[in-house]
């Protein structure tokens, strides 16, 4: 007896000295020895890559076990201090990455008023109050800093098929796919009082975002374009086009925008991400792609820029890089679900001065904006 316990403890002793992960070769946008502006930090697909440790006397008592607690299809992300929220497409759930605890969660109300159907768009405010879009429900659907359910939004026919939505003071923007527009509702009464867009507008809107001064950009998916209007729905401006080149999409997702008036689009069929110029709407940059490199995307659906969480990933980031935000691309297929970016500047030594081509980040002194999609 005292030979088995004894077997089990120096089993138990050598799982929980195991060497760490193979550091990962650094990937940046673009490539050295040009002037990086993004690199490819870390991707997390399940508990294990947030540092949660199995117990290694129960992994020698019944062998390893793949990691149950994984993210399936995320379709659109949003975070707070300490967490990333994903809306998950195979669990129909609101998946909650805790940074702090090292563990996945999930918002449950399963048979309460906040049960969800088919969460898809996410949008999470300064004070961590969640509103999800739920095409199953027709609804949006809110939920306070505690993951409680506060109350829903979408009576009747008000929406037809609400994909995304985006809250700017006492509006909450929804896009409806059905209706082929962006229906705009008072917070207080969830009644309609603008409507944006319409068929003959839009060709399948399915992501929104509001910038700092309350503007509001819409994907035009079949439209292949990023559409800009102001806080009253004015329009004021496209971004890209239909098309296989540079600035061009042939299946744009999630977009963002970060407080220096950078627009991220991602495209899932190109398999990466564009950066536009909100002032001039040039094409800055591009990152991603498809293939086993590091930093590629796997039809990637959601685009999220974070500014809370920097301090999580810091480790992850060359030595010569500084991080200013993080930008997470969230892939529907591959091994890699979330992948995470950081947003920064290079701080190693002088590097040589090469011809950019095609397309540089501009200068900090040129950027604009002060608030991104929160």
């Amino acid at each position: 007896m005292k030979k088995t316990v004894l077997a089990i403890l120096t089993a138990g002793l050598l799982f929980s000295c195991a060497p760490a992960a193979k550091k990962m070769e650094t990937a940046f946008f673009p490539p050295l020895p040009q002037q990086p502006r993004l690199q490819f930090l870390y991707s997390i697909t399940g508990e294990e890559d947030i540092g949660k440790k199995p117990s290694a006397l129960k992994e020698w008592l019944i062998g390893k076990r793949p990691d149950m607690k994984q993210i399936g299809r995320p379709y659109d992300m949003g975070s707070a201090k300490g967490k990333i929220y994903i809306s998950d497409s195979t669990y129909n759930k609101v998946l909650i990455i805790d940074l702090v605890k090292k563990e996945f969660d999930y918002i449950k109300d399963e048979k309460g008023e906040g049960a969800l159907m088919q969460p898809l768009g996410i949008w999470v405010t300064e004070d961590d109050i969640k509103y999800v879009a739920d095409a199953g429900r027709k609804q949006i659907v809110v939920f306070d800093r505690d993951n409680r359910f506060l109350r829903a939004y979408g009576e009747g026919d008000q929406f037809g098929k609400p994909i995304d939505a985006a809250v700017y003071g006492n509006r909450i923007y929804v896009v409806d796919f059905k209706k082929y527009a962006v229906v705009v509702i008072d917070k207080d009464t969830g009644k309609t009082v603008q409507t944006i867009g319409g068929q003959g507008e839009f060709y399948k809107p399915t992501h929104v975002i509001v910038d700092h001064k309350g503007n509001i950009y819409v994907n035009d998916s079949f439209d292949f374009r990023i559409m800009k209007f102001d806080p009253n729905g004015n329009h004021l401006k496209n971004f890209g086009q239909g098309g296989d080149g540079l600035g061009s999409f042939a299946r744009p997702k999630g977009i963002d925008i970060d407080r220096e008036g950078h627009i991220y689009v991602v495209d899932a069929t190109f398999e990466n991400a564009q950066i536009f110029d909100d002032e001039t709407t040039d094409l800055l940059l591009f990152f991603g792609g498809f293939g086993p490199h590091q930093g590629s995307m796997y039809l990637p659906a959601g685009l999220y820029i974070d500014y809370d969480n920097v301090e999580y990933f810091n480790q992850y980031a060359d030595k010569d890089f500084r991080l200013k935000y993080l930008v997470y691309v969230g892939n529907l297929l591959g091994d890699k679900k979330l992948n995470v970016y950081g947003f920064g500047e290079w701080i190693g030594p002088p590097l040589p001065v090469v011809e950019r081509k095609p397309i540089p980040m501009e200068p900090d002194s040129k950027k604009k904006g002060d608030e991104g999609k929160q």
